[in-house]
């Protein structure tokens, strides 16, 4: 049985992934992100891998059903209603609409794992929903992939951790000498046993740090709530449902 971990996207190939179980993380914050705007009642969250595509997949969509979300170096995208901070994805800001979210990081990711089945989004937010759903999968398949969307294309602490915590609830059960772990997937394991809890892991990150001097602090606080929520979402036909 194994579990292989990429902690950023770069050189992977659609082809990699075919049917395999995927799961993708980027809590600091696109996935904490979609998660919270599924749960406020957006209809679905469409990943681009850039701002410009976010704009030119809703040219001629109807404006009262769509709303464009996105970040560049932390900020919200000029032209765009809502920046990437999950505090802002309410009932009031996308309840019934359509979520069309551009970021530096964790949507380029979402695109980079499409030919998964299922690719499954992860947060701190919904870690116990998401743990059971890829434990099961991984027990159903004998393997499962875990995605870290990195940091300006480098390693990223927080979603390691978050990777290292899933890892140990993913292969509870499961014997050592029957359990295949790459490199990353075993280095993200160490981190999880090392670093305290949630919200020390995700605050001791460079992440956490740009956030901080921009004065988004309180989303490392607001992304660090483990089980706030209780939905799946999966990636699937360039959206993501709950």
């Amino acid at each position: 049985m194994k579990i292989d971990v990429f902690f950023t996207p770069l050189g992977l190939n659609a082809g990699d992934l075919t049917g395999r179980a995927v799961v993708v993380i980027d809590v600091l914050r696109a996935t904490s992100t979609i998660v919270t705007a599924l749960s406020a009642g957006a209809k679905a969250v469409v990943p681009a891998a850039s701002s410009e595509e976010a704009v030119r997949l809703t040219s001629n969509l109807e404006r009262n059903g769509i709303v464009l979300a996105g970040e560049r170096r932390m900020l919200k995208i000029e032209g765009f209603a809502l920046g990437n901070s999950p505090r802002e994805m309410t009932p009031e800001t996308v309840g019934g609409k359509t979520l069309f979210l551009a970021t530096t990081n964790g949507t380029p990711a979402l695109v980079a794992a499409q030919g998964g089945d299922p690719v499954l989004v992860a947060a701190a937010l919904n870690f116990s929903a998401v743990a059971e759903r890829a434990r099961t999968l991984f027990a159903e398949r004998g393997e499962i992939v875990l995605i870290c969307a990195g940091r300006e294309k480098q390693f990223a602490l927080e979603n390691a951790y978050t990777a290292g915590r899933l890892i140990k609830a993913v292969k509870k059960g499961v014997p050592p000498k029957k359990l295949m772990l790459n490199d990353a997937a075993q280095v993200s394991l160490d981190l999880a046993a090392q670093q305290g809890g949630w919200l020390d892991a995700f605050g001791a990150s460079g992440a956490a740090q740009q956030l901080s001097d921009v004065g988004l602090g309180e989303d490392v606080k607001f992304c660090a709530q483990p089980d706030k929520l209780h939905i799946v979402p999966v990636y699937a036909d360039r959206r993501i449902a709950a």
